[in-house]
């Protein structure tokens, strides 16, 4: 991500009224941790060298959406190379290296939704031909190397936990509690994203819509506010409580985006 990008989102989440605590991460200055984690998976026989196309294992590893998993890996290179040095050898392409996954099922209690069978198929990439880490790895080095304790994010990710749960367990790392919250979505039931429209916070601010009419519209789609109301952040704090959370995807294309 360009400098200027990163600048901007920072931006944007200040002017919305959001904080935190300590300076952004970079992946690109982190690559040596994620190498390090998937060399000692290929050492301690966790993982693979994996010569497939690479139109699947780039799918495979960037972060899913919803229905995004594809099919299960058929374990095509699994103990067809020593390490990646021999899959270079032997056909002349860099290898990915993926993870074996050797149970169907990684059972967890999610914070939200409950228990899940953590239902898991095929094999997957946990490092890309370039040498670039996958996001399944990525995310389990940077929250371990933070100390996370919690992690809340969209459903479309809870079929990925079981997949994080194995490489924290492999690597001999805590892992956090997880908690899915459902998605907003579009008239489609799809999530929402620029095909229903520029919803990012650089496009509404440059309408003119005030940062506690987003902050407001928010609040109303997680069942934290009215329709029609405006606050700050930090105003939400005091009343949050999960059991006002939908338990299912809201519609946020349906109410529009107004000035002050």
């Amino acid at each position: 991500m360009k400098p200027a990008t990163v600048a901007q989102a920072l931006e944007d989440l200040r002017w919305l009224g959001l904080d935190w605590d300590g300076e952004p991460v970079r992946q690109s200055e982190r690559l040596a941790r994620y190498e390090r984690a998937a060399a000692a998976l290929l050492a301690a026989g966790r993982a693979y060298p994996c010569v497939c196309s690479r139109s699947e294992v780039e799918a495979a590893a960037s972060a899913p959406h919803a229905g995004e998993e594809g099919p299960a890996y058929p374990g095509t290179c699994r103990g067809r190379f020593a390490d990646l040095a021999a899959a270079k050898a032997a056909t002349g392409r860099d290898a990915a290296l993926r993870f074996r996954v050797d149970e169907q099922q990684v059972p967890f209690d999610d914070g939200f939704c409950g228990p899940q069978r953590g239902a898991i198929e095929g094999d997957f990439v946990i490092q890309k031909r370039d040498g670039g880490p996958a996001y399944q790895l990525a995310v389990v080095v940077d929250d371990a190397a933070q100390g996370v304790t919690e992690v809340v994010r969209a459903g479309d990710l809870l079929p990925s936990t079981p997949r994080q749960l194995l490489l924290y367990r492999a690597l001999g790392l805590r892992p956090p509690r997880f908690l899915h919250v459902p998605l907003v979505i579009g008239s489609d039931g799809r999530r929402l994203a620029k095909r229903h429209g520029d919803t990012s916070l650089r496009h509404l601010r440059g309408l003119g819509v005030p940062a506690d009419v987003v902050a407001g519209q928010l609040a109303f789609l997680s069942g934290l506010g009215p329709a029609g109301g405006r606050c700050h952040p930090r105003d939400l704090l005091a009343g949050f409580d999960w059991n006002r959370v939908p338990r299912g995807p809201v519609r946020g294309d349906e109410t529009g985006w107004h000035r002050g």
